[in-house]
């Protein structure tokens, strides 16, 4: 869903779904229960992020999912623990690879040291650390800041600066040029209320970044059945419970609500998704630093996409 990101503290992971002999002991799996968040460092020396989360079946066997740079959550084919050792089996996520990755590390303390086999066949070094809880279930709101006003991108810096341009205001309305970039905001916001208003093109994708680590998906879905990789989803974790989304070329509004790690979606005044936990980062995010506030991103690099009257309210 999205392309890589350059930031020093991002998370790529693993999942595990399988099962190993190891699986059957739970006081040495207890240890590796539970997400974390990944960086990986790739060929080219640059971290990216993902995220994994292990749990057992009803048989006490391991299993888990990883999400990592891009696309959506997905399940490990086998997991091994042992010993303070950790190793999966990871199917590949597009067609034209046709081996699995393969994961190793060994758990330091409170944190995972290991390596992982790129898609080329490359050896990657990664790291994780347990994911926060992010228990928050109320916020006391400050007040509104208006992050686009139809005049200016000043509260906003394109994430990919050799593609700047592709960015602009035009009758006031904030647009992009297909296969662009993604925009992101100079601020960085904790707990929030968001407000934006969006107009698509036929089979437009585009998507809001919560904290730049979690998608809520935007695209051309009229008439389809809802599904957490369409229009309103929570990109592959949560799915709305209806789809009032209006045609390609129709203004639509969007308001949601993040405290946490409990999400509220209101799309077109109707409420899609109700306080509902987002498990970890989805493909495509800035970082994996999710005890940190982020900033709004707004993807660009699909096909064009309009927005106005942005408006966000943070948590005091």
């Amino acid at each position: 869903m999205m392309k890589k990101s350059a930031m020093a503290f991002l998370c790529t992971a693993m999942l595990l779904t399988g099962a190993s002999g190891s699986s059957r002991t739970p006081n040495g799996d207890d240890k590796i229960i539970g997400r974390w968040d990944m960086t990986v460092i790739d060929a080219g020396g640059e971290p990216y992020p993902s995220w994994f989360e292990v749990t057992r079946d009803g048989g006490g066997q391991l299993k888990g999912r990883f999400v990592g740079r891009t696309g959506s959550q997905r399940p490990i084919k086998s997991v091994e623990y042992s010993g303070g050792h950790l190793k999966f089996m990871l199917p590949p996520q597009y067609e034209r690879r046709k081996t699995d990755l393969e994961f190793e590390a060994t758990l330091k303390g409170k944190h995972l040291e290991g390596t992982m086999t790129s898609a080329e066949g490359k050896p990657l070094k990664w790291t994780a650390v347990r994911a926060p809880k992010l228990d928050r279930k109320s916020a006391r709101w400050g007040k509104p800041i208006t992050l686009f006003d139809g005049r200016d991108l000043s509260a906003w810096k394109v994430r990919d600066q050799s593609k700047a341009a592709t960015w602009r205001v035009v009758d006031g309305v904030m647009q992009n040029s297909p296969r662009g970039a993604d925009i992101i905001t100079n601020q960085q916001f904790k707990d929030f209320k968001l407000h934006l208003e969006y107009k698509m093109v036929e089979k437009s994708n585009s998507g809001v970044y919560l904290r730049g680590r979690y998608e809520v998906q935007i695209q051309d879905d009229f008439g389809k059945e809802p599904e957490s990789h369409r229009n309103g989803g929570i990109y592959g974790f949560v799915t709305p419970t209806s789809n009032p989304v209006k045609k390609p070329g129709e203004w639509q509004s969007l308001d949601i609500t993040l405290i946490g790690r409990l999400v509220t979606v209101v799309l077109n005044e109707t409420t899609i998704i109700d306080k509902i936990e987002i498990p970890g980062i989805t493909g495509g995010a800035l970082d994996c630093n999710e005890r940190e506030p982020g900033p709004i991103m707004l993807q660009g690099d699909h096909e064009q996409i309009y927005y106005r009257n942005i408006v966000i309210t943070p948590a005091k």
